[in-house]
């Protein structure tokens, strides 16, 4: 980054807000009308009341910005977690909802807490222990299980009580030939309006959030089917070809939440403490809510139009607290949030004050118009997750894994089909040690999987030489980025790997990066010898062996 540019810098504080209030506040507006609908869908879907997911984005506005590590970021709840918060909400409460919903928010708790340690104790780097691949798969496997649970809301029906995930997606083809037609068709149009705005290019419409645009429709649609009052009806009952069978709708149908939000909380149960369950759902809330908010906050580093870096484990550790205050008054777990994040970016925001705004308008608006939400179909909810889902497991992103190399889509497949099969903490372990044994297959010697051999050394004044030996994997290359995290901006660095022997996937994808962020600020990346290594696909990030 020039000179020039880095004057140009947004200020932060209170500086900050004075000068940006303008951009900030209307992008911090635009984001809530994005972040309401998403947050009372996810809410729902986690098991949760819905106002736990509004509470969560206050908190993780109003709190969460003054103290992260990040500049765009917005922080609340994600897609990403309900699988893990739902599994806490049904294993704890064994049948009994509203206890699960304590016992879950317990474990959010002590789950926030290890999250806080993990940035003081800067942890953040431990997310370079999870291979690309694996993680891609992860969270294909979250999109999937989303879809086959919320297909079900969107078409108005219920799948068997106690269905496992296999048999839940076993059912959908019954539930799509025999919906409730008046949410169905409120589900699938919230579905058509998303697939249309994401095809659209006019920049003034792609000023609306597509999220308004569904909730809007459904909330006229809610109130030409009657949702208010409970009634039944016949589905174009003069047609030949459908089956005439008379069906119920109501407010049932309809989010439903209390006029007082300070009803809304609830306090945690820690009775729970000492059984294996609650432990499990410790582990997997603070491991996945943790790599998904670091890997979030890098992903929008790159979106930045500053090009500013996030301190990763002080926003770590401000998520944790963040979390640690949600889990103590009924809210969900929040994460830095790529899609809200994204948008956040593009209506030029521009400081933290963005996330401050955020939340700001989510609080008012609860306390002002809590009757508009009640109103809100949750088949038009089901529909934004039903989305989310999609892009999570996309076509695009099998084919994306497949372009890389034929390993990673086996590691990416192993990993979705583990997590569907046990779960998420079984399924990403499964992903790990298939890539290690695939690792030893190609001859990476043991003693230096998780040891990596380099040197770091000033060539002259203005040239810094990295020299690898051997292999650079995922699981040892911890000790490099850390070295590489402390060499002087502005310098010629040159990758020295006439003697490397491999490097992943995972360890490519990093090389790209900081070659990137370095040049950005001034200096020059070269790599030496990577020509002798041969690429196991040509996608330039494939992992690289030497030749035989």
């Amino acid at each position: 980054m020039s000179t020039a540019s880095l004057s140009t810098l947004p200020k932060t504080g209170l500086a900050g807000l004075k000068e940006n209030w303008q951009s900030d506040l209307l992008s911090g507006f635009l984001v809530f009308l994005i972040a309401l609908p998403l947050c009372l869908g996810i809410s729902m879907a986690s098991g949760f009341p819905p106002s736990a997911g509004i509470i969560t984005a206050i908190i993780g506005g109003v709190l969460v910005s003054r103290l992260n590590g990040s500049f765009v970021t917005i922080n609340g709840p994600a897609a990403g977690l309900i699988v893990v918060v739902l599994g806490a909400v049904q294993e704890l409460g064994e049948g009994d909802a509203m206890a699960g919903y304590r016992y879950a928010l317990a474990a959010i708790v002590v789950a926030s807490a290890i999250q806080v340690l993990m940035g003081v104790f800067k942890a953040g780097r431990l997310s370079s222990y999870f291979p690309a691949s694996v993680v891609h798969g992860m969270l294909a496997a979250i999109g999937i299980i989303i879809m086959a649970k919320q297909i079900h809301v969107m078409l108005g029906t219920i799948p068997e009580k106690g269905s496992s995930l296999f048999s839940t997606i076993a059912q959908i083809p019954h539930s799509l030939l025999n919906p409730n037609y008046e949410i169905a068709i409120i589900g699938f149009t919230g579905l058509a309006i998303l697939i249309v705005w994401s095809c659209i290019k006019n920049p003034l419409l792609k000023m609306i959030p597509a999220p308004l645009v569904v909730v809007l429709v459904g909330i006229g649609l809610a109130k030409y089917f009657d949702l208010d009052h409970e009634h039944m009806y016949l589905f174009l009952p003069d047609a030949a070809i459908l089956p005439h069978h008379e069906q119920t709708v109501g407010p049932k149908f309809l989010v439903a939440i209390s006029d007082n939000f300070m009803s809304s909380f609830y306090f945690p149960d820690f009775s729970k403490l000492p059984t294996i369950e609650f432990w499990e759902a410790v582990i997997s809330i603070s491991l996945v809510g943790s790599l998904e908010s670091l890997l979030s906050a890098m992903a929008v580093d790159k979106l930045d139009t500053y090009k500013r870096h996030s301190n990763l484990d002080r926003d770590l550790t401000a998520v944790g607290v963040g979390n640690l205050v949600s889990g103590l008054i009924g809210g969900l777990p929040m994460i830095a949030e790529i899609v809200r994040s994204s948008a956040n970016v593009n209506n030029g925001a521009k400081t933290q004050w963005a996330n401050f705004f955020h939340g700001t308008f989510l609080l008012l608006f609860v306390v002002l118009f809590p009757r508009l939400i009640h109103s809100i179909p949750l088949a038009a909810l089901a529909a934004l997750l039903v989305f989310t889902g999609f892009r999570l497991a996309s076509p695009s992103s099998f084919a994306h894994v497949m372009g890389i190399g034929k390993e990673q889509l086996f590691m990416f497949i192993l990993t979705i089909v583990g997590v569907l099969a046990t779960d998420l903490l079984v399924g990403v372990a499964i992903g790990i040690i298939a890539k290690l044994i695939i690792h030893i297959i190609r001859g990476v010697k043991l003693s230096n999987l998780f040891k990596i051999s380099f040197v770091i050394e000033n060539k002259d004044p203005n040239t810094i030489v990295v020299s690898i030996d051997g292999a650079a994997v995922f699981s040892n290359f911890l000790a490099l980025k850390t070295g590489l995290a402390g060499v002087e901006q502005g310098k010629a660095i040159i990758f020295q790997m006439n003697n490397a022997y491999l490097i992943d996937h995972t360890v490519m994808e990093y090389f790209h990066d900081f070659q990137h962020n370095y040049e950005d600020n001034g200096g020059s990346v070269t790599f030496v010898g990577l020509d002798q290594l041969e690429a196991f696909s040509e996608h330039p990030l494939a992992v690289r062996r030497i030749k035989a």
